[in-house]
């Protein structure tokens, strides 16, 4: 799938996301025996509703027949990122305040990884709590890569 059909995949679905107090992070289109079309939405409020996921796939799926961007047959999926895949949106780390993440940053050219408690979040920045270490300050540009990591 080229990145033109998954942009305007985006572009489309973006609005209805957001009617439900929702924000989108990622589309993705995966080549499989049916084409599979995931659009990842998530909550600053929380947990992702069911019910809006269904309500977004509804209409979006509508707005994909309409605009005829598939040729053949596909299978829509509206979802919430899930753990396992790393925070890709600013808007993603306030409600996961107090959970253990892993992130990757560049800190003076060289790539550094901390795991410990997300302490706090602001606009510019976030700060993790090692388990024995002192409180590491890292400014969204530098991170590459944060996952949380779940607690059994």
């Amino acid at each position: 799938m080229n990145s033109t059909t998954i942009n305007t995949i985006k572009e489309l679905a973006k609005p209805i996301v957001e009617q439900e107090d929702m924000f989108l992070v990622d589309v993705e289109v995966k080549n499989a025996k049916v084409q599979e079309v995931w659009v990842l939405a998530d909550s600053e409020k929380g947990g992702v509703d069911l019910d809006a996921c269904a309500r977004v796939s509804r209409e979006l799926s509508f707005i994909l027949e309409e605009k005829d961007i598939f040729n053949k047959a596909y299978r829509l999926n509206v979802s919430s990122p899930g753990l396992s895949r790393p925070l890709s949106d600013q808007r993603q780390y306030p409600k996961n305040e107090g959970r253990t993440i892993k992130v990757k940053y560049k800190s003076d050219e060289e790539y550094l990884t901390v795991e410990g408690v997300l302490q706090s979040v602001n606009d510019s920045q976030i700060e993790v709590k090692p388990e024995d270490d002192k409180l590491v300050v890292i400014p969204f540009d530098n991170i590459v890569e944060t996952k949380i990591v779940p607690k059994i």
